[in-house]
């Protein structure tokens, strides 16, 4: 990776790319599932909280393509916000900027708060942070590592950040 390739992360945005790489992670559902044993209902593209704060319920409408596009966008712009206060000062290349939100998106701004993937980027320690985001292969209390565990592709996705982050750093 050539550091002048970086940039501070407030001058950032989340690429067309990530939000294309989140429609085919998640997928799309009209209407209100439970994606992984134990975890709670989502639709759209893993939307778990509706734009005026109040969760998904089993119980809801179902909604249009259009709508689920509308939730993903509204709460990557939520997410962007919170994430760029929380590594003041840490550049970051575009592709390391859209996995790490990416990872937040997935797994929430507290969970990346209080992670070494955070703490290693304060401490530019670019590497750690990529091989940190292979902790995160959990759900429900099972290791998605594991196939028979039936939540294969949480582990799946941590893969391909990891091997998106690591390459922006060799």
């Amino acid at each position: 990776m050539n550091t002048r390739d970086r940039v501070i992360a407030t001058l950032l945005g989340v690429s067309s790319l990530m939000i294309a790489g989140i429609k085919i992670d998640e997928g799309y559902t009209s209407i209100p599932t439970i994606p992984t044993k134990g975890d709670v209902p989502t639709l759209g593209h893993g939307t778990t909280i509706y734009p005026n704060g109040m969760p998904v319920k089993m119980t809801d409408k179902p909604i249009t393509r259009e709508k689920a596009d509308y939730y993903l966008r509204h709460h990557v712009s939520k997410i962007e916000k919170q994430f760029k206060q929380s590594i003041p000062n840490v550049e970051l290349s575009q592709a390391e900027y859209d996995v790490y939100i990416d990872f937040v998106y997935q797994f929430g701004i507290g969970t990346f708060n209080k992670s070494s993937i955070r703490s290693s980027l304060i401490k530019g320690n670019y590497v750690q942070a990529c091989k940190s985001l292979l902790k995160y292969r959990f759900t429900a209390g099972r290791d998605c590592s594991i196939r028979s565990n039936n939540c294969y592709g949480v582990y799946t996705r941590q893969l391909k950040r990891y091997d998106k982050c690591i390459g922006e750093n060799q």
